[in-house]
This record gives C-alpha cells, sequence and structure tokens, in this order.
C-alpha cells in the first residue's frame, strides 16, 4: 500500500499538476486573445465617433454662423445644406 502512495505521489500528482498548468495556460492564452480583440474593436468604434463628432461640431458651427449672421438669407443657406455633401 505504500508503494503505490509513493507512486502517486512521485508520478500521479506532477503530472496532475502539468495537466492542470497546461490548461490554465490554455485559458489565460485564450482570455488575452478576446481581450485583444475587444480592445481593438473599442478602438475602432471609438475612431468612428469622433470622425462623426467632427462632423456634427461642423454642421453646429454653420448652424451657428447662419443664426447670428444677420445679412444671410437663411433659406437659401440651409438650401446650400441640403445639397452639400455629408462627406
Amino acid at each position: 500500500m505504500e508503494t503505490i502512495v509513493i507512486l502517486f505521489i512521485v508520478v500521479g500528482l506532477p503530472v496532475t499538476l502539468g495537466i492542470g498548468y497546461a490548461a490554465y495556460e490554455r485559458h489565460l492564452k485564450f482570455k488575452e486573445r478576446a481581450f485583444q480583440a475587444m480592445s481593438s474593436e473599442t478602438a475602432e468604434k471609438a475612431a468612428q465617433y469622433a470622425a462623426q463628432t467632427e462632423r456634427l461640431e461642423a454642421r453646429v458651427r454653420v448652424l451657428e454662423r447662419i443664426v447670428t449672421d444677420k445679412g444671410i438669407d437663411v433659406a437659401d443657406e440651409i438650401e446650400k445644406l441640403r445639397d452639400a455633401p455629408l462627406n
């Protein structure tokens, strides 16, 4: 009986721990890849939001100019904006 216990301690325990460690490493690599994918997706969305915000700010500046410039015919300016491309 002692031989079986010693054999388990000498052979079985290190093999079991080695398999468990390998599984844990695979789990960590998977989590790292998932984090990198999520990070790149988040960066892409942030760039899209920044571009959209920039376009909206440009439009607001035009509208502010239309409202504050009293000598401009507002209807003509609005029509020009409708015809202009959105980028």
